[in-house]
C-alpha cells in the first residue's frame, strides 16, 4: 500500500477505443487491482458497470499529453484488454501513472498475487489440489515404465539439469555415465528424454536441447544416447531428429559452439529442419497483430494486408506443420522422434505437446489437457516468468510462446469440433491466469524454483479452480466415439483453415458489433432442459406422493406415407383449399372432388356440397379476412392455377402455392 499515492479519483471517463462513446465513474486504486465503478447517474435502471484489472495483467501505462478534457492515460493488459481514461486532474493522473508503475513490476515472488490470495480454503483442499494431477500415474497410463524405458533418479538432487524434474525417463540401456556425458554436451545440460510414448507403435517422443557440436566436435555418450533411444523402438530402425528452428539460425548458433547433430557421427538417424522462428520474431509479430486490430476505421484491404504483414497466422500454420510431421513420423512410420530447438524450452515444448495432442485423445478432454501443460511446459521447465514478464526483468526475455500454443489448439478445436471435450472459454481462462500470478502453477522458471518458493505450502492450484467450474467449459459437440474412431487427428494446414481468433484479442472490446456464442447459447439450452426435466420429475414424484396419477402422454404420430404410398393408396386425404387464400382451385381438382361427392352419395353417406371454389383449412378463421389480405393476388394467379401443370410447390410473395 505505500505505493498508493492516490486510492480513489473522482469524475474518470473510460473511453471506448472503437466508438466515441464514453463512461463517467471512479477509480479506485487497491493492493492487487485497479477498479472503475461507472456512477449510477449512468445507468439508473441497473447497477453500475465495474472494471477490476489485476496490477499483473497490465503490460504497459501510457500517460499522454493534457487535453481540455482532462488528462489521459491508456493502460494496455497482457490478456488483450486495452482501456484507455481521462482524468480531470493532471496531478490525479500523475498519481496513478506512478504507483501503477510500480504495482506492475514486482520485483520478488513473494508481491505476486497469488501469495495473497486466500479462496477460503484449509490446508487439506490447497493440498488436495494440487495432488490432482500426477505426472507418475500419467507416464504410467502411457505403459511407462516397461521392458525399454525405465525411471532414472540421476536428477533426482538437479545436478545433472537443474531446469528439468526430478523424475525423468530414459531408454533401459542408457547407463548413467552416458546420460551424464550426454548431458555436459546439451546445451543447459537438457539431455535427450522421454515425454510421451506410443504404446500401439512402441515408438518415444523424446526432447532435448541442441548439442554443443561447433563444426566438428563430437560426444561419444550422445551419439550412445540415440542409439540407445532408435535401439527401445523395434519397429523402426531409425529416429527422426527434429531441429525446429530456420537453418540459417542452426548455422548461426554453430559458430558459437552450438549447432545441430552431423548424420555422418549420428548412426541412423534422419535429420529434419522444420522453421519455426524464435522468441524475438515472435514477440514482434504479436506486437505488429496487436498495432492492426487496435486502429480505428482502417479499411477491409488494409486490415488484411496487416494482418498479413504481422506474420502471425503464418507462425501459427509453421508450429502445427511441425506437429503433424511429428505425429505422422510416429503413428504412421513407427518411429521414434527426437525434437529439439536451441535450449529445449520454447519450440521444443509446442511441437511435443501439440504432436502428443494429435496423437492421444485423452490429451483432449479436460482432464488429460491439465496433465499436457504440466507434463510439456511446467514440468520440463517452460520459462514462464522471463517469457510472461512476472517479475521486473528483461523485455527481450519476454514472447507470446504458450499463448501461441493455445491459439494452435483452438485451431484445431475449430477444425475438429467433436474432438475436444473443452471449448475455447477453457483456453481463455488458462491464458487468462498465465498472466494473473493469482495461482502458483505457473510461477517462476522450472520445478526446483518453485520447490524453493514452496508453491504448493503457500499458494493454490489453477488445476483444482478449473475443476470446480468444469460445466462452464465443456463443448457441447463433444462426442467420446468420435474420438475412439478418429483417436488421431491429422488436421488440413491449408492457408483458409486459418483464422483470426476473436474472442482472444477482441475479448473485452463490447462496442463492437453484437455477435453471440453458438457455444454459450447450446450450453444454456442444455442447462434450461435439464433444469426442466428435473422439475417434471419432482412433480411427478409429488403427485405420486398424493396418490394422483401422473397424466402420460399419448403414442407418438404415425410416419408419414412415403411417396410410394401415396401413390399406391386409392383414397386421397381431403385437399385444402389453395395456398394462396381467397385463389381458385384448379379445375381438375374441383373435378376429383364431384366424383368423389357423388361416390359418397351412393352409399347414402351425408355429402357436403360445395359450389364456391373457394373453402377454408379446417382450424382457421374465415376467409372474408383474408380475401381483404390477398385479394390483390386473386385476379393475377387465376389464369396461372386454371392451367394443368406438373406437380410442383413453389414460393410466391413468401407464401408457398401447390398446384398439380
Amino acid at each position: 500500500m505505500e505505493h498508493i499515492r492516490t486510492p480513489k479519483v473522482e469524475q474518470v471517463r473510460l473511453l471506448d477505443r472503437f466508438s466515441n462513446k464514453s463512461t463517467n465513474g471512479t477509480l479506485y486504486l487497491t493492493a492487487t487491482h485497479l477498479i472503475f465503478v461507472e456512477s449510477s447517474s449512468n445507468n439508473s435502471t441497473s447497477a453500475g458497470q465495474e472494471i477490476w484489472i489485476l496490477h499483473h495483467h497490465i503490460a504497459s501505462v501510457e500517460k499522454l499529453s493534457l487535453t481540455t478534457s482532462g488528462c489521459p492515460l491508456v493502460i494496455q493488459c497482457r490478456n488483450f484488454r486495452v482501456v484507455h481514461f481521462v482524468v480531470q486532474r493532471e496531478r490525479d493522473c500523475h498519481d496513478i501513472y506512478s504507483s501503477l508503475l510500480r504495482l506492475l513490476r514486482p520485483v520478488s515472488y513473494e508481491e505476486l498475487y497469488a501469495f495473497s490470495y486466500n479462496p477460503k480454503q484449509n490446508d487439506q483442499q490447497r493440498e488436495e489440489g494440487w495432488q490432482l494431477i500426477d505426472l507418475g500415474a500419467e507416464f504410467e497410463r502411457m505403459g511407462v515404465p516397461c521392458d525399454q524405458w525405465q525411471l532414472t533418479d540421476v536428477n533426482r538432487d538437479y545436478k545433472v539439469c537443474e531446469t528439468y524434474p526430478r523424475d525423468l525417463y530414459v531408454p533401459i540401456t542408457a547407463s548413467k555415465p552416458i546420460i551424464v556425458g550426454s548431458s555436459k554436451f546439451r546445451s543447459k545440460g537438457r539431455f535427450p528424454v522421454l515425454t510421451y510414448f506410443y504404446q500401439e507403435k512402441k515408438a518415444a517422443v523424446c526432447r532435448c536441447s541442441q548439442p554443443l557440436s561447433g563444426f566438428s566436435a563430437r560426444c561419444l555418450e550422445d551419439e550412445s544416447m540415440l542409439q540407445a533411444i532408435s535401439k527401445a523402438n523395434h519397429n523402426s530402425r531409425y529416429v527422426y531428429v527434429m531441429d525446429t528452428r530456420p537453418k540459417l539460425n542452426a548455422l548461426a548458433n554453430r559458430a558459437a559452439g552450438k549447432g545441430y547433430e552431423n548424420e555422418d557421427n549420428y548412426s541412423n538417424i534422419r535429420f529434419q529442419f522444420v522453421g519455426i522462428e524464435n522468441i524475438h520474431v515472435m514477440r514482434t509479430s504479436l506486437q505488429k497483430l496487436l498495432e492492426v486490430i487496435g486502429t480505428r476505421s482502417l479499411s477491409m484491404s488494409d486490415y488484411l494486408v496487416g494482418l498479413e504483414s504481422s506474420g502471425w497466422l503464418r507462425h501459427i500454420k509453421a508450429v502445427v506443420d511441425a506437429a503433424i510431421f511429428l505425429t505422422k513420423a510416429v503413428t504412421v512410420e513407427g518411429a521414434s522422434v527426437l525434437v529439439h530447438c536451441s535450449d529445449g524450452w520454447d519450440r521444443t515444448a509446442q511441437v511435443c505437446s501439440l504432436g502428443s495432442l494429435l496423437m492421444d485423445p485423452y490429451y483432449r478432454t479436460i482432464k488429460g489437457f491439465m496433465v499436457l501443460i504440466e507434463k510439456d511446459w511446467i514440468s520440463f521447465g517452460h520459462k514462464f516468468a522471463d517469457r510472461c514478464d512476472q517479475l521486473d526483468g528483461d523485455p527481450k526475455e519476454v514472447s507470446p510462446i504458450f499463448t501461441q500454443f493455445l491459439e494452435c489448439v483452438w485451431q484445431l478445436t475449430e477444425q475438429f469440433p467433436q474432438a475436444f471435450e473443452f471449448s475455447e472459454w477453457f483456453l481463455l481462462q488458462i491464458h487468462e491466469h498465465i498472466h494473473s500470478c493469482q495461482y502458483g502453477n505457473f510461477l517462476g522458471n522450472n520445478q526446483r524454483q518453485r520447490e524453493e518458493l514452496q508453491l504448493r505450502e503457500r499458494t493454490h492450484s489453477l488445476w483444482a479452480f478449473l475443476m470446480s467450474e468444469r460445466q462452464n467449459y465443456l463443448n457441447p459437440f463433444y462426442s467420446p466415439a468420435y474420438s475412439e474412431a478418429h483417436p488421431v487427428l491429422v488436421p488440413s494446414t491449408l492457408p483458409y483453415n486459418f483464422k483470426f481468433w476473436r474472442n482472444m484479442y477482441h475479448q473485452f472490446d463490447r462496442s463492437m458489433h453484437p455477435r453471440q456464442s453458438i457455444l454459450k447459447t447450446i450450453l444454456t439450452l442444455r442447462e434450461n432442459s435439464r433444469k426442466a426435466e428435473s422439475t417434471l420429475q419432482a412433480l411427478e414424484s409429488r403427485l405420486q406422493q398424493l396418490g394422483v396419477t401422473p397424466i402420460t402422454t399419448s403414442d407418438p404420430p404415425a410416419a408419414p406415407p412415403t411417396r410410394d404410398q401415396r401413390s399406391n393408396s386409392s383414397a386421397y386425404p381431403p385437399r385444402p383449399d389453395s395456398l394462396i387464400l381467397g385463389a381458385p382451385i384448379n379445375p381438375k381438382e374441383v373435378q376429383r372432388q364431384q366424383e368423389e361427392d357423388n361416390e359418397q352419395e351412393e352409399v347414402g353417406e351425408e355429402a357436403t356440397e360445395s359450389t364456391d371454389t373457394e373453402r377454408t383449412v379446417e382450424g382457421s378463421s374465415g376467409t372474408e379476412s383474408r380475401k381483404q389480405s390477398y385479394g390483390e393476388l386473386e385476379g393475377t394467379y387465376n389464369s396461372e392455377l386454371a392451367k394443368e401443370e406438373p406437380a410442383v410447390v413453389s414460393l410466391e410473395f413468401g407464401v408457398a402455392r401447390m398446384t398439380c
